[in-house]
């Protein structure tokens, strides 16, 4: 069975199981390449993210679309999804509105076996994780930290997981942006050895 036809039943089965928990919400699949050697996992998607119903769309996307083409990856070779594929939000008591908070511990735990099903179906020479979320989600380890991981190569289970901060923590931290070009540079190096290909 190929990707497209392995993920269209995953997402079938995720939008069954989100009519049930989630009843009303928009769901934001994995976007790109399902070909790709190279997949990048984010936490959830925002409010533009739910909108357009597509990951990495708002000003995070936009960083990350910069940072991948720093390295001479297109954003169309890669394959993108979050953990939850639902907006995780709260309503701000000032505004009233619906503003973007972390995945709860239920939303992740409901999410998460069908992104290891993705994982497989797409089946990546590399898997980069933006933030803490995604790398405690595909190293099943809920202590893990991006601090501690970030721009080091981690085999497993067979699989090759590459840490980066996640785009929006630049955004906030103007401080990390050196921090992430230094990793960015790691990433290309190793995707360069694994023998994928990418723009020179």
């Amino acid at each position: 069975m190929g990707s497209n036809i392995k993920l269209k039943d995953i997402n079938k089965r995720i939008s069954l199981m989100a009519e049930k928990e989630f009843t009303g919400r928009k769901i934001v699949f994995g976007d790109g390449n399902v070909n790709s050697k190279i997949v990048l996992i984010g936490e959830a998607p925002g409010a533009n993210e739910e909108k357009e119903g597509r990951p990495f769309v708002g000003k995070a996307g936009k960083n990350l679309t910069e940072f991948m083409e720093s390295i001479k990856i297109d954003r169309s070779e890669l394959y993108i999804t979050n953990v939850v594929k639902i907006r995780p939000y709260r309503i701000s008591p000032k505004t009233g509105r619906a503003i973007n908070r972390a995945p709860d511990n239920n939303e992740k735990a409901l999410f998460t076996p069908f992104l290891y099903e993705e994982i497989e179906a797409v089946n990546p020479e590399i898997v980069v994780t933006l933030g803490n979320v995604p790398l405690q989600a595909v190293l099943n380890d809920k202590l893990v930290s991006i601090g501690e991981y970030h721009g080091k190569l981690i085999n497993f289970m067979g699989r090759n997981i590459f840490p980066l901060y996640h785009p929006a923590a630049v955004i906030y931290n103007r401080a990390l942006k050196e921090i992430y070009t230094n990793d960015l540079k790691e990433l290309r190096e190793y995707v360069k050895r694994m023998g994928v290909d990418i723009n020179e």
